[in-house]
């Protein structure tokens, strides 16, 4: 909120305020239909006389920098009244006590998490830490043929990125014999059997909702199923074929996998399915809320049923909505084929949300945090905007990133009578994070769309420096003479660099899909020149580069840098 006297100002000093102040909450850029919406209520007049002298200086103060709009600001003595938006919390847990609650992370070790883990294991956590609770990383590998030894150790160090630390952890994969004995109980009191029938056959059965020979006649054991060869046979509970919900038709249990296990090797070869080892672990591991995801509700049914048969203990199960980002593939089933494919360059490409795409593209773990959490818990489903995760990362990444010039697709100026000179600039214009030096002469490079711009006999500023006048425009090379260091209104300002530059390239990353298609787009590489304190920036540290966005800056054998967002 901005504090200054209205009644006491003409028209043009309240337009050029409302203009400022718009344009500094949104980057430099005011929008004219906000500043002449305040104008109208503060000021009555006509309408037709009001809007052109708005524009206008809507347009001026837009040529200005964000450093000289706040300087304008601070001269106009308007002050600001910060209004403290209130984090969103979340809702308490029902049937909740301090000291109690025990949450659950339940990642598979079949690849590098994603934003959507981060949603479920940062509302585990927190519940976990608001009810001074415990909570548990659970590795489910019960699937031997998709998972691989590294991302056990690969999941842990995205979780401790994000900040996660647990109290607990444990592989399911170590409690089969336990499970073994529940399932020997489960055929033995006749709430399971073994089925041989194929793959297909279960399929279309559980679809007409009929039993199956197996069911009805019972005769194979729990050893003889040991002893099976791969695949030949399934355990499957006996649940109900008529049942409306279809995830109640004898959903399998077990099954028999032949595939050495990443860390058993091959002391197993019958396997839980999710079905039976979720209720399990959750019941025995003693959570009191384990949260999954919307698309499981069907399978509750199971998830008690099963608990009862066992006469096992039953958590408060909770569901929450799935995190989807338009554009943006949230589940390792969309990801792993695009890797596969090598249609992106791995599990760190900066267009995919995996943990570690986005830590290379400059997201930050405490923007992610505060984005999934302002999800919350509902059931709700909707598809989320990659912008919204930006806007949070960029509103802490303003207050923490040093300033540098870029000039993306340069083309060469040269100032006649240009005066040398050695320019101190802020690193950033509100934070101490100290200055630096540009030295210049008479050649410059400006951006290529700004030069298409310019005619000659015109008057531009060269930002945070003096003025310039256009004398020629040839093919590859503008030529300009001094024209002056007194500020003038109404001018354009253009970034530059000097004859001091540093060659770069910047990674551009966009949405992967667009319309439901890949986007054959979804990578662009911007060339250009970054002002020489750029190799000064320690590698994978995130600075701003004025005028163009935010940049992840790489060391390897070249400096280059990736767009982190505008």
């Amino acid at each position: 909120m901005a504090i200054f006297n209205k009644r006491e100002m003409n028209l043009e000093e309240l337009a050029r305020k409302y203009a400022l102040l718009n344009a500094f909450k949104y980057e430099g850029k005011a929008n004219l239909k906000a500043v002449i919406g305040k104008v109208m209520t503060d000021f009555k007049g006509d309408a037709k006389e009001i809007i052109p002298i708005v524009k206008k200086i809507v347009e001026e103060v837009n040529s200005l920098s964000l450093e000289e709009q706040k300087r304008e600001i601070d001269k106009l003595g308007i002050k600001f009244e910060e209004k403290k938006k209130e984090k969103k919390k979340l809702p308490p847990l029902p049937n909740a006590r301090k000291g109690e609650v025990i949450t659950r992370f339940p990642p598979e070790p079949n690849g590098y998490l994603h934003i959507g883990h981060a949603k479920a294991a940062f509302i585990d956590y927190e519940y976990a830490r608001i009810y001074d609770g415990i909570f548990i990383l659970r590795f489910d590998d019960t699937n031997p043929a998709n998972e691989k030894k590294e991302f056990y150790e690969a999941q842990k160090e995205d979780l401790k990125w994000l900040g996660i630390e647990w109290d607990r952890e444990y592989r399911t994969s170590d409690n089969v014999p336990k499970h073994y004995e529940f399932a020997k109980k489960m055929l033995e009191e006749g709430n399971a059997y073994i089925c041989t029938c194929s793959e297909e056959k279960i399929r279309e059965n559980r679809r007409k909702g009929i039993e199956c020979e197996c069911r009805k006649s019972g005769e194979i054991s729990w050893s003889d199923f040991f002893s099976m060869r791969e695949g030949e046979g399934v355990l499957r509970l006996k649940g109900d074929m008529k049942s409306k919900n279809t995830a109640m038709r004898d959903p399998v249990l077990f099954r028999i996998t032949e595939h050495p296990h990443p860390i058993h090797g091959n002391r197993f070869r019958v396997w839980p399915t999710y079905d039976f080892y979720g209720a399990v672990e959750d019941s025995l591991s003693g959570v009191t809320h384990p949260f999954r995801s919307k698309e499981y509700e069907l399978r509750d049914e199971v998830y008690f049923y099963l608990l009862d048969c066992l006469g096992l203990r039953k958590p408060h199960l909770m569901e929450f909505s799935r995190l989807e980002i338009k554009g943006m593939p949230v589940s390792k089933r969309k990801i792993k084929p695009l890797i596969d494919k090598k249609i992106v360059t791995g599990w760190d490409d900066p267009r995919l949300p995996t943990l570690k795409g986005l830590r290379k593209r400059g997201i930050l773990p405490e923007a992610i945090k505060e984005f999934v959490l302002s999800q919350g818990i509902s059931r709700t489903e909707s598809v989320v905007v990659f912008e919204n995760l930006e806007a949070v990362n960029r509103k802490i990444l303003d207050g923490i990133s040093k300033r540098y010039f870029f000039v993306p697709h340069p083309v060469k100026l040269k100032v006649n009578n240009a005066p040398s000179k050695e320019v101190i600039l802020k690193y950033h214009p509100s934070v101490e994070m100290g200055k630096r030096k540009l030295k210049t002469g008479e050649i410059f490079y400006i951006p290529l769309e700004d030069a298409n711009k310019l005619k000659k006999n015109d008057i531009f500023r060269l930002k945070d420096l003096y003025n310039v006048e256009v004398i020629e425009k040839g093919m590859n090379e503008i030529k300009g003479k001094f024209s002056g260091e007194k500020m003038i209104e109404g001018i354009e300002k253009i970034q530059w660099v000097s004859h001091e530059y540093l060659k770069m390239d910047v990674i551009v990353p966009h949405l992967l899909y667009k319309n439901g298609e890949f986007n054959e787009k979804s990578i662009e590489i911007v060339k250009g020149y970054a002002e020489k304190n750029v190799e000064e920036v320690e590698n994978n540290e995130i600075v701003q580069f004025e005028r163009f966005g935010f940049v992840k800056i790489e060391k390897d054998d070249e400096i280059k840098g990736i767009l982190t967002h505008k």
